[in-house]
Order: structure tokens, then C-alpha cells, then sequence
């Protein structure tokens, strides 16, 4: 007997723990059960069932509260909330003829402003028309907010119109994704997006819309079938109970108060031990080179402040990207030609937000001798390379005019301890010089037909203004371009970046005008890449900005052909036609001429600013050019 209840005894515990356990798990799993259904949720705030408003009208009051101006896109029924409460609000609605090139004018216009560039499309084929462009910015370093449509969430993977799997595309291309699976997170995930496109290094984020979380109760009710219609088993109730409860949590609390404040953006800055350093070394070198890149004109700094300290530090600069235009059209600080031969000489080269990626010889163009600052807000470009061809005596992750700030503001303490390599700066100089008159004797040498590119260039570069922005889209001809062509002041010269993209001009320019209606804006095209956005004609007209197209017209893929054919022996691929691109641009509602040798350069030219300075038309100048060697081994790979 005792030894029967001493076995009892010793089991109730192992009873007791098992029933705890089976209550605990209940517990959770009920917890879980509740929460995952929003259950929890819905007990403390109301469904607005009757109500007109909307998920649009919460994306477009986040939009305003951050600045945004412009919404760029191409209309589609996923996403239309979105525009029309936008312009409600005094967003200004700018439609477009491809995805991309909506993109494209996001970007043009978060260079140029400052602020977050937006783009929105459709779902589906509406997104995936916009990869090449977001991942241009990604590359760029562009802040830009994609927002695309998408299928119901209940209906993804179910069949739904344009339903893929959107993330996966965009997930690598991103700083931040998100999907939007309940209204009431409409603006914390909005806030929470734009604040990550601009910390950091700046880039692309996507925040998805399905189409439910955008459209009011009623209309969303009919359509995923939450009438409550009568059930006529028990698996009728629990999906007639599964679809209510999914339209309750969808909408539950969707329109209460929420602070729509900008979050504060996160812009990562050098030490104080980091910009000594930098001022010892400046001090003690003889050849000192700044190199800089896109990064040097993000915010916070001004463009405008970070030119006043770059002048006051004295040291000849080279000017890539964004940055080109950085010290106006002539600072005897600015060195245009011969990069890798003075960067072979130079004893002190800063890499002020410049990589060591192809456009720098992967590193291989900085001499070993040399001591190399690298600053850079992004770790991995800093370090690009470093692993093989070069290695930075100092690398800073940290804003670049934020640094050079205040290495410029600690060299003032010491400015009678150091002397200006007026030498240095003379002889880069002169290379210069010499480099600038062979190009002027190369214009005006006669080619086999048509106008000589560089000509027409020279032309060009006269008659710009300050208040002048270029835009670079194309290969041959814009590489020629990018040496004649002298932007008036910083933020005034627009090109793809590193990703090389051909296409972005439409974009570009559209953005541009917007963000400088007082400008005039020349967009540089090659015959060839002028295909990919010559239909935003008819978006410069409907939308009154006059813009100027020089094509370069050599009826070729010159950039390409230029190496295939002597290496082939064939232009397979390479050839195009003479096309009147005047008349396409004519067609859409545009002007312009056909420049040939017969007609005034100059007369031309000024006829396309007359005509969208006075009649606010956008205008093509169809240069039919012939061929010259000044771009004799270019890289086009």
C-alpha cells in the first residue's frame, strides 16, 4: 500500500507539470490566434464602416508633410487613391509614358531638391517596367520612394490580375521594402521609408499597396465577397467569419489621428581625430589631389557652402557625377584632363565620395607611394578594392561636405602654416590648356559627311547661361560632350552614374524643369538612346516643360562599332538610320530642326531657345554628325 502511494505521489508532479504545459500552450496559442487576426486589435478600435475616406488620402498626407511636391507615374487602377488624393492636397500629378522614365524623374528630382523623389505604378507588368531605372538609383545613391499597386492580400497567389511576387524583385534593389497589410500602418511605414532612403547612404525603398488597403470599406467589402451573406454549412461560416474578420482588421483603427512629423534623418560624420589627421596630411603635401564624386553635393551641406571651402582650402580638384559643376564653369581648381597622369604624380590623394571601381582602374591608377584619404558613407565603397590594388591610409565613413567642412574650418586655425601648391596647381593647369586646344583644332578638322560632333559642341558650350542644366544620356557622342561642355554651377549637370543606363533623359530632364522652371534644360542624346524616351515629347508638352533634345545623329551605335568593327570586322547591330527625329518630336507636339552642314550652327541653337523660352514648347535639334577619332579608345565595357 505504501508502495503504491508513494508512486502516486511521485507522479502528481509530472501531472501537474503536463497540465501546466497543455494550459500555457492553450494560452499562447489562443494569444497567437488573436493576435494574428487582429482580434485583440479590433476589441479597443472601431471599423469606420460607413465611411468615404481612404488609404490614398493617408499616403498622400504623409507625402506632404515631408515636402514632396511631385508624384511621378503611369496611371493604373491599383493605385489610383493615391493620385487623386495627392492632388487634393496640391501634389502635383505628373504622368508619363513608361514606368521608368517616372522613375527616372524621381531621381532627377531627389538630386536636385533635396528631398525624397517619388515615383508610383501599377501592380505587376507597371512594376517591373521600373527595375532598371530603381536600380540605377540604388547605384546612384539616389533618395527615391517607389510605391507600386498590388493584388489584395487575400488574393495573392490566388490568380489575381498582375499578381507577382513584387518583393523578391525588389528586395535586393532596396534599402527598405515593405508591404502594406493593414490601413492603419499606412503612415508608420511610410515615415519609416522615407527616413531610410535618405540616411546613410542614400538609395531606392518600395512600399507595396495591395489594392485593399487603399480603397474605401464599401467598395473593398463587395469585392472580396464580405457581404455576410447567410451560410449554409460550417464551411460557409468559418469563410463568411474568416473574410469579415480580414475586412475588420484591414480597417480597424485605419483613419484614428497619427503624427505625420518627418522622422530625423541619420547622417553619419567623421571624428574630430579623423579631420586632424586629414589637415596633418594636407599640411605636410607638396601634390595634394581631391577626387570627388556624387556624394559630395548630398545633404545636409549646401552645394553652395561646400564650393565657398573647397576654394578656401586651394587644392586642385577632379569633378565626377553629381559634383561636376562643383566650382563653376572655369576655377583654375577644377583639372579636367589627364586624371590618371596626375593622380600618378600626386603624394596626397582624398577620394571625396569617389570609388575605386572601373572608373578609377579598380584602384590600379593610384600609385603606392601616394597617402590616399577615402570618405565614403557607405562601408563597402569605401573599402572597394582594397583588397588587391590599393590601400587607404585613412578611410572615414562618414558624409563627404560634411567633412570637407570641417577640415576647410580646421585648415583656417593654421592658415599661416600652410602653403598652397600654386606650382602644382599651375603645371595640372597647363596640361589642361594644351589638352583644351588640340580639342578646339580637332572641331574644326572636316569629317567624311555631315557636321563634326565637336563642332557642334564648342557651338553649344558659347552660347550656354548660368542658369543652364545638362543632361547626359547617350554613349559616344555624350562622352564627347562630357569634355566641352563646362556645367555653370553645382547641381546643374545630371547623368546616370555608375549603372551607365541608357534611357534617362526623358526623366531626367522632365524632373529637372520641374524642380528649375527658370532653367533651360539640354538634354545631350546619342541617336540611340534618344529611342528610349523620345515619347516624354508629348509629356513636355501636356505638362508645359519646354526642354531642349541636341541628338547627336551618326545613324550608329558609335560607342559600340568603334571597337567591334576593327576587332570583327562587322557593325552587326551597330547601324541605324538618319531618322527625322525633328518630325517625331513635331508629332508629339514638340518642334524642331534637322542641323546639317548647310544650316547656321548658332542660328539653330538660338532658334530652340527662343522657342521654349517664348512659346514654351519643347524642342529636337536632329544633329546629323559624321565621324572623328577624338574618341579613340573610349571603354564601352
Amino acid at each position: 500500500m505504501s508502495e503504491e502511494s508513494d508512486h502516486i505521489s511521485a507522479t502528481q508532479p509530472l501531472y501537474q507539470n503536463l497540465l501546466v504545459f497543455i494550459v500555457a500552450l492553450l494560452i499562447a496559442g489562443a494569444t497567437a490566434f488573436l493576435r494574428y487576426f487582429g482580434i485583440i486589435y479590433q476589441l479597443f478600435h472601431k471599423v469606420e464602416s460607413g465611411s468615404k475616406k481612404h488609404g490614398g488620402e493617408l499616403v498622400a498626407k504623409v507625402l506632404k508633410s515631408h515636402g514632396i511636391n511631385y508624384v511621378f507615374t503611369l496611371c493604373g487602377g491599383h493605385i489610383s487613391p493615391i493620385l487623386v488624393a495627392s492632388e487634393k492636397l496640391g501634389i502635383r500629378i505628373i504622368d508619363v509614358r513608361h514606368e521608368a522614365t517616372a522613375v527616372f524623374a524621381a531621381d532627377a528630382v531627389a538630386r536636385l531638391s533635396g528631398t525624397v523623389g517619388v515615383a508610383a505604378v501599377t501592380a505587376g507588368p507597371g512594376l517591373t517596367n521600373t527595375v532598371t531605372a530603381v536600380k540605377n538609383a540604388q547605384m546612384a545613391e539616389s533618395p527615391l520612394l517607389l510605391m507600386g499597386g498590388a493584388a489584395a492580400s487575400i488574393l495573392k497567389g490566388r490568380g489575381a490580375l498582375q499578381d507577382i511576387d513584387q518583393m523578391a524583385l525588389f528586395k535586393p534593389l532596396c534599402k527598405f521594402t515593405a508591404t502594406i497589410t493593414r490601413i492603419r500602418d499606412i503612415i508608420p511605414t511610410l515615415k519609416q521609408a522615407l527616413v531610410e532612403a535618405q540616411s546613410g547612404t542614400p538609395g531606392p525603398v518600395f512600399v507595396e499597396f495591395p489594392i485593399d488597403t487603399l480603397y474605401p470599406y464599401e467598395l473593398v467589402q463587395k469585392e472580396i465577397g464580405a457581404s455576410g451573406g447567410k451560410a449554409k454549412n460550417i464551411q460557409q461560416h468559418i469563410v463568411n467569419w474568416y473574410l469579415n474578420n480580414y475586412l475588420c482588421n484591414l480597417f480597424a483603427g485605419a483613419f484614428e489621428q497619427r503624427d505625420v512629423t518627418p522622422l530625423p534623418v541619420r547622417v553619419p560624420k567623421a571624428t574630430q581625430v579623423q579631420v586632424d589627421s586629414c589637415v596633418d596630411m594636407l599640411m605636410r603635401a607638396e601634390r595634394p589631389v581631391i577626387v570627388f564624386g556624387s556624394q559630395a553635393v548630398l545633404p545636409p551641406v549646401p552645394a553652395t557652402k561646400l564650393r565657398q571651402c573647397v576654394e578656401s582650402i586651394g587644392v586642385p580638384c577632379f569633378l565626377g557625377g553629381m559634383s561636376r559643376g562643383l566650382l563653376g564653369r572655369k576655377s583654375p581648381l577644377h583639372i579636367r584632363q589627364n586624371r590618371r597622369g596626375a593622380l600618378k604624380e600626386a603624394d596626397l590623394i582624398i577620394l571625396a565620395g569617389n570609388v575605386c571601381d572601373f572608373r578609377l582602374g579598380y584602384g590600379k591608377v593610384l600609385p603606392r607611394n601616394a597617402k590616399i584619404i577615402s570618405i565614403n558613407r557607405n562601408k563597402a565603397q569605401l573599402y572597394r578594392n582594397s583588397d588587391m590594388f590599393w590601400k587607404p591610409t585613412m578611410a572615414v565613413e562618414a558624409d563627404v561636405a560634411s567633412f570637407i567642412v570641417a577640415v576647410a574650418n580646421k585648415m583656417q586655425t593654421r592658415s599661416a602654416s600652410f602653403k598652397q601648391p600654386i606650382e602644382w596647381l599651375n603645371q595640372l593647369g597647363q596640361s589642361d590648356l594644351k589638352k583644351d586646344n588640340k580639342n578646339l583644332e580637332m572641331a574644326e578638322q572636316p569629317t567624311d559627311v555631315h557636321l563634326n560632333p565637336l563642332k557642334v559642341l564648342f557651338e553649344t558650350e558659347q552660347l550656354l547661361d548660368d542658369k543652364t542644366i545638362l543632361v547626359a544620356d547617350g554613349g559616344d557622342f555624350v562622352g564627347s560632350a562630357a569634355y566641352i561642355l563646362r556645367p555653370r554651377g553645382p547641381l546643374k549637370w545630371l547623368d546616370p552614374g555608375a549603372f551607365g543606363t541608357l534611357g534617362v533623359g526623358g526623366g531626367f530632364a522632365l524632373g529637372a524643369k520641374l524642380c528649375r522652371p527658370d532653367h533651360d534644360i539640354w538634354v545631350v542624346y546619342g541617336d540611340g538612346s534618344l529611342g528610349y524616351s523620345v515619347a516624354e515629347f508629348d509629356t513636355f508638352f501636356r505638362h508645359k516643360c519646354p526642354i531642349i533634345a541636341l541628338v547627336g545623329n551618326d545613324a550608329c551605335w558609335t560607342q559600340i562599332a568603334r571597337e567591334q568593327v576593327p576587332m570583327f570586322g562587322t557593325n552587326v547591330g551597330c547601324q541605324l538610320r538618319f531618322t527625322d527625329y525633328e518630325i517625331v518630336a513635331q508629332g508629339y507636339g514638340g518642334d524642331g530642326v534637322k542641323l546639317d552642314k548647310k544650316e547656321d550652327i548658332q542660328k539653330v541653337l538660338n532658334q530652340a531657345l527662343r522657342v521654349t523660352r517664348e512659346e514654351g514648347k519643347p524642342f529636337l535639334i536632329n544633329t546629323l554628325i559624321g565621324k572623328t577619332n577624338f574618341r579613340d579608345g573610349s571603354i564601352s565595357v
